[in-house]
């Protein structure tokens, strides 16, 4: 038999109270539907549970036992379902999120240390992968991706503008070897590619002219999924290297790294944290997603 667990919550507050209008009022329903849930009930066990007289309300032996059975597990559902609503008033809990490693200004210091200083009572735990997956399915709050391979079925929340990624070499390399003039030329170079994980292909770099986009294969001389490592060999000059124009900024500032091919490097939409619903959303997520608007 299948356990009523509506009729059980009933019945134990019945016992509770002693009284079928005192039960009535707390589930804000009416002293007949409560005592037609205590009938069916009985109905489903086959034996009374409940005394009923004029003045008084009281539990027969059966009763009792099964009152005495139920009501620990009725106790740890009531304190369950208080500390579920803790978290719907001010942001608390662990806030798990699955970032792009090349998503710079979200993972930056700053950011995040701003978050976690304004809200204390959220713990971030942070999972930066490059790898695509399931959220949802994997169990994480939220996610940081570029926005063209977003699904459409999730709500995106714009994180910085638009974006654009650039070839760069280091100035020892340029006066040693030269640089492309075309995307195309980038075969006759030493290059310094990316893959998100051991088993995927080197990523392609991609450009567009005139409008019309397009990429190369560049058989890198050395791949990682490290874009630091990157960013450290083509400062000592082994190669060219490819990412995001975010992430060469300091190398950039310290001329330690100078864009090339640049006309060929048009701007897109940039990152988006993204999520699956509006409906219900956790204080948590809310004051990511309030605390991001801010800062943009």
């Amino acid at each position: 038999m299948e356990p009523d667990l509506n009729a059980l919550s009933v019945f134990a507050l019945v016992a509770e109270e002693r009284s079928f209008r005192a039960a009535a009022t707390r589930l804000g329903v009416t002293r007949s539907a409560v005592s037609q849930t205590i009938k069916r009930l009985e109905g489903s066990v086959g034996i009374a549970l409940v005394l009923r007289t004029t003045r008084s309300v009281s539990l027969t032996e059966a009763g009792e036992r099964l009152y005495a059975e139920i009501a620990p597990a009725v106790a740890e559902m009531r304190a369950a379902l208080e500390k579920t609503g803790t978290f719907t008033g001010s942001p608390r809990g662990r806030l798990r999120l699955a970032v792009s490693s090349i998503a710079e200004r979200f993972l930056s210091g700053p950011f995040i240390a701003g978050f976690a200083e304004a809200y204390p009572d959220v713990e971030l735990d942070i999972t930066v992968t490059d790898e695509e997956f399931d959220i949802v399915a994997e169990g994480f709050d939220a996610g940081v991706r570029l926005g063209e391979v977003i699904e459409q079925d999730m709500i995106a929340v714009p994180v910085a503008g638009d974006e654009r990624q650039l070839a760069v070499c280091a100035p020892s390399y340029r006066d040693r070897f030269g640089v492309p003039k075309h995307p195309a030329d980038l075969a006759s170079h030493a290059c310094i590619g990316w893959r998100p994980s051991p088993k995927a292909a080197p990523y392609r770099w991609e450009f567009a002219d005139g409008g019309k986009e397009f990429s190369v294969d560049v058989a890198p001389r050395v791949t990682t999924n490290d874009m630091a490592l990157m960013i450290k060999l083509a400062t000592a000059g082994a190669g060219i290297t490819f990412g995001m124009e975010e992430s060469f900024r300091p190398s950039f500032a310290r001329r330690e790294l100078a864009p090339i091919l640049e006309e060929y490097s048009p701007y897109f939409a940039g990152f988006y944290l993204y999520y699956p619903t509006r409906r219900n959303i956790a204080p948590k997520l809310r004051a990511l997603i309030d605390y991001l608007q801010r800062q943009r």
